[in-house]
């Protein structure tokens, strides 16, 4: 990598590049589209996933070397919807180019209803010691109008057949769906808890353009919540999940000790992570690419062998630390500042300038013990700051 000068006009810097040792899988294939979700998928077309398994193998030849890995996740999409057949071929295609280190992190995320004891089987001969489930709600209503087609017995026997394989189970939650009141998220963490996981995730639903919950709000068909409602249905899950011994580590991820996602930490550290399949983004020698969300524009590349990338990024020392710090902020404990020197070159004060001392005015970031972390108040905005920071 050529050497990039300094903005300040410093000695030049030469960031610290090393071999991802994380990979991302985007398997797009589920029953069906849920309205608010405009994640890259594709469903009720299965004649399209021994297609897609080829392509996926292709573009993984492409690679010149080796590599190991420390976390493996596969995502969707559903995962789980690939028959043990085709999951057995997901392991082998995989394997062509990859090895997994010693105590190696390996996610699926799974539909309940799509974990029985033949698929868990499946996903254990791939490696899989952690599966994350799409459970959302355990309230029958707002599973429904979150059309979701699962209920709270396939909640229950997919937490079962998990822990029957793997050592760490998390569930994700949405929270501020319609009409939903306060009491009514409170059941569904508490419910959740009972439940007994070793992560939680909580996600505010967002009306993405594009969706149906999107033409709906515009039709007012669907009414947001407020946002006051939204903030104290977070920090209702704030202080119930830490009552409840799962303490947050980023924005969105709870967890008891010892079953924090590492992958996931990989993107807030800012670490380098490879990444294949329709919509897959990676980040490799400080170019951060994306491949076609089309699923049909990305297999008609590959199998013309051509690269399915849609966007290429290089990022020059500046930008790359810019965005580091905004996604590092996403963890609740912060960035250490001396860390972040070392990787960047650039220290945390000169990237914020002016917003800094703006934001701790007005309480929303805290400079303490050689780190920077935002306080609650700043992780309700932590968008509009990771905005500010990328385009100062």
């Amino acid at each position: 990598m050529a050497e990039q000068v300094h903005p300040r006009g410093c000695a030049t810097f030469r960031p610290r590049v090393t071999s991802p040792r994380s990979l991302y899988i985007h398997i797009p294939f589920c029953r069906h589209r849920c309205g608010y979700c405009n994640f890259t998928l594709v469903a009720g077309r299965d004649h399209l996933i021994e297609r897609f398994l080829d392509a996926l193998q292709t573009e993984l030849s492409w690679l010149s070397d080796s590599f190991e890995l420390d976390t493996l996740f596969l995502g969707g999409g559903t995962p789980s919807h690939l028959s043990p057949r085709q999951l057995d071929r997901v392991s082998e295609i995989i394997s062509s180019r990859f090895t997994l280190a010693d105590g190696a992190e390996v996610t699926a995320e799974c539909n309940p209803n799509d974990l029985n004891q033949a698929c868990g089987e499946a996903l254990a001969k791939l490696g899989v010691n952690r599966v994350s489930l799409g459970v959302q709600s355990l309230q029958p209503g707002k599973l429904k109008t979150l059309e979701r087609d699962h209920n709270i017995y396939d909640i229950k026997n997919a937490i079962d057949v998990a822990h029957s394989f793997c050592n760490s189970v998390s569930i994700d939650l949405i929270f501020a769906a319609p009409g939903e009141t306060l009491g009514q998220w409170e059941s569904d963490l508490d419910q959740a808890i009972g439940l007994n996981p070793d992560h939680i995730s909580t996600y505010e639903l967002t009306y993405e353009k594009g969706t149906q919950f999107w033409n709906r709000l515009n039709r007012g068909q669907l009414f947001q919540s407020d946002e006051d409602l939204r903030a104290q249905m977070y920090c209702s899950a704030i202080e119930r999940l830490a009552n409840a011994e799962m303490m947050q580590y980023d924005i969105s991820s709870f967890a008891k000790p010892q079953h924090r996602c590492r992958h996931n930490v990989v993107y807030w550290t800012g670490d380098p992570y490879f990444a294949f399949g329709p919509g897959a983004s990676r980040f490799v020698d400080s170019i951060r690419q994306t491949n076609h969300q089309s699923t049909m524009s990305y297999l008609k590349l590959v199998e013309q062998q051509q690269p399915p990338v849609a966007e290429s990024e290089q990022l020059d020392a500046i930008n790359s630390a810019k965005e580091r710090l905004a996604i590092g902020l996403r963890m609740i404990d912060g960035v250490n500042a001396e860390r972040f020197k070392l990787a960047t070159g650039i220290s945390v004060a000169e990237i914020l300038g002016d917003l800094a001392s703006q934001l701790q005015d007005n309480e929303m970031l805290i400079q303490a013990d050689g780190w920077w972390r935002l306080t609650t108040q700043g992780i309700l905005i932590c968008d509009w700051i990771s905005g500010e920071i990328v385009s100062g």
